[in-house]
């Protein structure tokens, strides 16, 4: 049956631990079947753990040292056992932010869209790329349309410039390098110094502009979310054809998608930072 790969659990010797799939990796297999059974009962002890996985003690001991000198298990004698760790922890707390971050956003794009009259997105960054996590499309014929978890160039949308504007200097730089600026249209920018002085001017007023950067014929503006460390978490973002995107009505969408995003932040408990803070270090 096709599907998910199904990890079985034999009382044989250690080699038998985990029956693999075709690519599957062993040890990360089986590192994962032993987080998998402390999260069920936290405060399991070595001989519970590899009785519950059907292996020897042995080897369950030198996963765990591994998963624990990594910090995705502790061991606490006082509570039973080995608990799931701070890393684990972490891991599963950016999991629900995004999540937290694309259902109180809906009601923010909603909103947007209302006020604006076009197509509202919801971007985060991910791998070098801005990926789309959310749209509300506008009730006009001819409007944007991506398609949720579709990627696209950090320098060349809206919602990528809003989220590399408020990245540290260090960041932007490693992120340009392994992914390039590629061209896309005649008005991509692909002169890094242009794109930083693009990037000052997106701090400065609040927002950034796609200007047929990323496909003719269409412009858009997204302004930046933060979480509650005034670090960018994402973006908002307001997409149309430019026969309505005119110079006139991207100066009025600008602002509405600077407060609609700040308003996001709120929502999640983010806090926008302070006017004049330059962390991305893109100041002229």
């Amino acid at each position: 049956m096709a599907g998910r790969p199904r990890l079985t659990r034999v009382p044989a010797g250690e080699d038998d631990f985990v029956r693999q799939q075709p690519g599957s990796v062993q040890a990360l297999d089986r590192g994962l079947a032993l987080l998998e059974i402390i999260a069920q009962a936290d405060g399991l002890s070595l001989t519970s753990i590899a009785q519950r996985a059907g292996i020897p003690p042995s080897t369950a001991h030198r996963i765990l040292a591994t998963l624990k000198a990594a910090g995705f298990v502790q061991c606490d004698e006082a509570r039973g056992g080995y608990l799931i760790g701070v890393k684990a922890f972490k891991i599963g707390s950016a999991f629900l932010r995004n999540r937290k971050l694309v259902d109180v956003g809906r009601g923010v794009m909603r909103d947007l869209m209302a006020a604006s009259g076009e197509t509202t997105n919801l971007g985060i960054e991910n791998d070098g790329s801005v990926v789309f996590v959310s749209q509300l499309e506008s009730h006009h014929p001819i409007r944007a349309f991506h398609r949720p978890g579709a990627r696209g160039p950090l320098h060349a949308s809206s919602l990528g410039k809003a989220i590399l504007a408020w990245l540290p200097e260090a960041e932007v730089t490693r992120l340009l390098h392994r992914v390039g600026l590629p061209k896309l249209t005649d008005h991509t920018m692909v002169d890094p110094q242009a794109l930083l002085a693009d990037l000052a001017l997106t701090r400065r007023r609040g927002w950034a502009i796609d200007d047929e950067e990323r496909a003719e014929g269409l412009r858009c503006v997204g302004a930046p979310v933060f979480n509650e460390h005034a670090e960018v978490v994402g973006a908002l973002s307001v997409s149309g054809p430019t026969i309505r995107m005119t110079d006139e009505r991207l100066g009025e969408l600008g602002p509405l998608a600077k407060r609609a995003a700040a308003e996001l932040t709120d929502r999640i408990g983010g806090m926008v930072p302070r006017s004049g803070s330059d962390p991305a270090g893109l100041a002229p």
